[in-house]
């Protein structure tokens, strides 16, 4: 039933996927904002379109694992690729001092705007742009990503999150992302992404999460929205993206799309935790 609903969501354009979403949960957005039952950094569910879950918890969740796997302090810098409605941001926003920095991007102009109201107005040292690019999940035009470079300075950013954006991007857009958070991550800085893997010699995917479109070293979930979901292999992942732009891992947990037990993995998908190798 899942993956029929699935199926059937990626089948609208991009407009009216978030259309749909809105109109869906319209009668609980509206009887929150009659009773208040939700808070100016809490976006209306209708809203949200990245992630599922309870969207407070799994931001503080976050903030947790940006402490304990990626060593932030509260002067740190961040950059938030995907920054989507603030669920990264918003927990930052208590964690960050004004040391601190936050510069998120995303390709939702409406995402964009909700978190320059709601947040930047509070917290000026977090910062929110809107980078029109190419994406067939959430937009029907834009620039390339596999030519984008993120406009900051080399050896900007303490920690990069990538939450749920490679799982949206084929092969040659994520492997310009890895180059450009090389560039701009400081030595020591570390990036926490998240992706869907698979080992090449044993494919197992869950029976109603599963990958049929190969297109050599990663698959597709649909093979009309190349960006719906998307899984790599794990040792292509391993020597062409992390390796090969100075990179090491620093932590794999397996995420439960797998069928594994929720309360035993950090994420829905495979965190893959990385740290810039220091010059030798």
């Amino acid at each position: 039933m899942k993956k029929l609903g699935r199926k059937l969501f990626y089948q609208l354009p991009p407009w009216l996927r978030f259309s749909a979403r809105r109109l869906f949960y319209l009668p609980l957005d509206t009887f929150h904002r009659i009773f208040r039952k939700r808070d100016g950094l809490t976006p209306p569910k209708g809203l949200i379109y990245t992630g599922s879950g309870d969207f407070k918890r799994i931001g503080r969740m976050q903030l947790q694992y940006f402490q304990q796997f990626c060593n932030l302090k509260p002067g740190g810098s961040v950059l938030d690729i995907g920054s989507g409605m603030g669920r990264s941001a918003i927990p930052l926003t208590a964690y960050l001092n004004e040391k601190g920095r936050y510069e998120g991007f995303d390709v939702v102009k409406r995402g964009v705007a909700w978190c320059k109201k709601n947040i930047t107005r509070h917290y000026p040292n977090f910062n929110f742009t809107f980078i029109p690019l190419n994406n067939d999940l959430y937009r029907s035009n834009g620039n390339a990503s596999e030519n984008f470079r993120f406009p900051y300075p080399d050896g900007s950013f303490d920690l990069i999150i990538v939450n749920s954006v490679f799982t949206h991007m084929v092969a040659d857009e994520v492997a310009n992302y890895f180059k450009e958070m090389a560039r701009v991550m400081k030595v020591g800085g570390v990036a926490y992404t998240t992706f869907f893997l698979y080992d090449e010699n044993s494919i197992s995917f869950p029976s109603d999460f599963k990958f049929p479109f190969q297109y050599g070293h990663y698959r597709l979930m649909d093979d009309k929205v190349k960006s719906a979901n998307v899984a790599f292999r794990k040792d292509y992942l391993e020597e062409n993206l992390i390796a090969a732009n100075g990179f090491k891992i620093k932590h794999l947990f397996a995420g439960s799309w797998r069928g594994l037990p929720k309360e035993q993995c950090k994420e829905f998908q495979d965190l893959v935790i990385v740290e810039k190798k220091k010059i030798e």
